[in-house]
C-alpha cells in the first residue's frame, strides 16, 4: 500500500492524499486486506448474522475501493454477488409492510411453511433442484487446479484450466508496481526532427496523467480504456504493444476516431504534426504543502528516455502495410 495508490492505473484525487498515510496506516490497510478477502468469505457458512456481516463487510471494502482509485466498474460488480447475502428480513425495511405489500406476502408464506402448509415439491422443482447439485459438484470439480494454483508459490493468473472456461483464476493485478512510468504521445510541425529547434507539444489523455499540473480526474464506473492501455503499455517496450504504434499513424493523420479518445490535440486548428514520438517518464506525486504543490503540481515526472523514435506518416506506410492495417491517411 506504499505505493498502491500513486501506481495504480488512473489514480484519482482522494488516491493524492491517501497515498501521503503514515506507514502504519498503509500497513493497517493491508492487514484489513487480506481479512477481508481471506478471512470474510468464510463467515458465509457461519449462520444468518455472520453471512449477512459478510456481505456488509465487502459491499464496504469495495466502497472504499471506488473511493480511493479509478478502477472502472470492477469494484462496482463485485458487490453484486454481495447482495445475496442480505435475507428477507434484512432488507424487508425497504419494502411496504402493509396488506398486500410485498413484505405481508413474504410473511404469510413464511407462516405457511412454518405450519408444514405448502404443498410438496412438483416434479420440477426436484428436477432444478438436481440440476443445481449437479452443477455444484463440476464446479467443485473444476475448482481443484484452481486451487492449488491459488495454493501454488507460482501462481498464474488469468487463465483458464479447461475448456468449459467455467471456472478459471482472474486478478486484475497480479502485484502492485513500485513506480509510475507514463508514455507521453508529442508531436512537432518541424521538418527535421532531430533538429535542436524542433518544437515538441504533448497529447493529453482524458484520464492518465500527462500534464503534471492536471489534477487526477474521477471516472468510476466509466472506463477509459485507451489511458488503462497506456497504462500497461508503459511497463514493456512498443515491440510488444504495436497498437501504439497503429495509434501514432492515425495521430499523424489527424484521424478524428483516435482523436476523440484524447483529452488535448496540440495541433487543433492546424496542420497535423509531421513527426511523432513517444517518450518514457517516471511519475510521482508531489508532496502537499510542498513547493511543488503549492505552484500548483499535482505530479513530479523526469524523463527516462525514448520510448519509440520520431516517426512520420512517410516512415509507417510499410509498418502498416506489413500488418494489414488499413492505412489512416
Amino acid at each position: 500500500m506504499d505505493f498502491h495508490y500513486e501506481t495504480q492505473p488512473v489514480p484519482n484525487p482522494v488516491a493524492y492524499f491517501l497515498h501521503q498515510s503514515p506507514w502504519w496506516v498503509h500497513r493497517g490497510e493491508t492487514l484489513g486486506n487480506h481479512f477481508v478477502e481471506l478471512v470474510v468469505p468464510f463467515f458465509i457458512f457461519l449462520g444468518r448474522r455472520m453471512c449477512v456481516l459478510h456481505g456488509a463487510l465487502q459491499i464496504l471494502f469495495q466502497v472504499i475501493l471506488i473511493i480511493s482509485g479509478n478502477l472502472s466498474f470492477l469494484n462496482w460488480l463485485t458487490m453484486v454477488p454481495s447482495v445475496a447475502c442480505f435475507d428477507d428480513a434484512t432488507l424487508g425495511f425497504l419494502f411496504p409492510s402493509g396488506p398486500g405489500g410485498l413484505k405481508y406476502r413474504v410473511l404469510k408464506m413464511q407462516e405457511e411453511a412454518a405450519r408444514g402448509a405448502l404443498a410438496p415439491l412438483r416434479y420440477g422443482c426436484m428436477v432444478r433442484r438436481a440440476v443445481h447439485l449437479a452443477l455444484a459438484a463440476l464446479v467443485a470439480w473444476l475448482s481443484v487446479p484452481v486451487v492449488l494454483n491459488l495454493l501454488s508459490p507460482t501462481q498464474i493468473m488469468n487463465t483458464s484450466f479447461n475448456p468449459l472456461r467455467i471456472v478459471n483464476t482472474y486478478g486484475a493485478f497480479g502485484s502492485i508496481t513500485k513506480e509510475r512510468t507514463e508514455v507521453i504521445l508529442q508531436g512537432t510541425a518541424a521538418p527535421n526532427a532531430s533538429s535542436p529547434d524542433a518544437v515538441w507539444e504533448d497529447y493529453e489523455f482524458k484520464c492518465k496523467p500527462g500534464d503534471p499540473g492536471r489534477r487526477p480526474c474521477l471516472i468510476s464506473p466509466y472506463h477509459y480504456r485507451l489511458d488503462w492501455l497506456m497504462w500497461f503499455a508503459a511497463f514493456q517496450t512498443y515491440e510488444h504493444n504495436e497498437w501504439i504504434i497503429h495509434l501514432a499513424g492515425k495521430l499523424l493523420a489527424n484521424d478524428a476516431s483516435a482523436l476523440s479518445l484524447l483529452a488535448v490535440n496540440p495541433f487543433e486548428g492546424r496542420a497535423p504534426p509531421r513527426w511523432l514520438r513517444g517518450e518514457h517518464y517516471r511519475y510521482k506525486f508531489s508532496r502537499p504543502g510542498g513547493p511543488h504543490a503549492a505552484a500548483g503540481k499535482w505530479w513530479l515526472r523526469k524523463r527516462i528516455g525514448p520510448y519509440f523514435p520520431p516517426v512520420s506518416l512517410r516512415d509507417l506506410e510499410d509498418y502498416f502495410r506489413s500488418r494489414e492495417w488499413p492505412p489512416p491517411w
